[in-house]
């Protein structure tokens, strides 16, 4: 980052929990762990606006190093008191710097993941397209930033996959122990698309099929909820183009192709 450039964004209010991204966590360590494993180096994965704890920075790197023991995490934060609480817990692969969306990285380097949770959700929904843009500039070759929103706690989460094409897809990620219905995750949506959960919009008609499918699917739950939730994604992938399958929809994530639920007029 060239001397004095401020960084791009705005404070956040920093709140976070132990444990809070382990959905999103669990996806990128899945689904798209060959993007790690095709990096011809040692792979950079940025924690994006990791809030006032550095935990979700620790986290990342313990579970990717599963994947690629050579992983580099970085924790960028717009707030130079968070990037100082994180520094006592720097080790070999896992550092912490000043930054936002320019995402500036030592020697240029370009990162292979840039996880951006419970960021955009503090924006005005038109400043997100430039804020993908920033981050899209800066991907690696087969580079990918997830911008998402979760609860609290974790239990509810959905995220957008951005590559340096556009968005390709929404996932969803639920707790199914109390789930009442599929689209309790609707408050969850990220920015993007939480105002769009109105009629007329295609997310709104992908979460209340959802709902259909999963009241269809009651009398699963005499074998459990993970049973009603997979006759469930079963019965919606056949009008929807989801892209995972039955190993993901087991652990309550669904992937749906962007094409299929972005903004009306888009």
């Amino acid at each position: 980052m060239p001397p004095r450039q401020r960084p791009v964004g705005t404070v956040t209010r920093g709140t976070t929990n132990p444990n809070r991204l382990r959905r999103c966590d669990r996806w990128i360590a899945g689904p798209q762990a060959w993007r790690l494993r095709r990096s011809p180096g040692p792979p950079v994965v940025v924690d994006l606006g990791y809030g006032a704890s550095p935990t979700t920075a620790v986290e990342l790197h313990d579970r990717l190093s599963a994947v690629r023991p050579d992983v580099q995490v970085v924790g960028i934060e717009i707030d130079p008191a968070r990037v100082a609480a994180g520094k006592p817990l720097e080790r070999d692969g896992l550092s912490f710097r000043l930054g936002g969306f320019e995402v500036p990285l030592d020697g240029g380097a370009r990162p292979t993941v840039v996880r951006a949770f419970n960021v955009l959700r503090q924006y005005a929904e038109d400043e997100v397209p430039a804020a993908w843009a920033l981050v899209q500039e800066r991907l690696a070759p087969d580079g990918l930033l997830v911008d998402g929103t979760c609860d609290e706690i974790g239990r509810r989460a959905a995220w957008v996959a951005v590559d340096a094409t556009g968005p390709l897809s929404l996932t969803l990620s639920l707790r199914m122990g109390g789930l009442e219905r599929p689209s309790d995750v609707a408050e969850r949506l990220p920015k993007s698309l939480i105002h769009r959960n109105v009629p007329g919009e295609p997310v709104h008609e992908f979460l209340a099929d959802l709902d259909r499918a999963w009241a269809r699917h009651a009398p699963h739950s005499s074998w459990g909820a993970r049973q009603r939730f997979l006759a469930t994604a079963a019965e919606v992938r056949e009008s929807w183009p989801l892209l995972d399958g039955p190993s993901r929809w087991r652990l309550g994530e669904l992937t749906v192709a962007w094409s299929a639920v972005a903004p009306a007029g888009r």
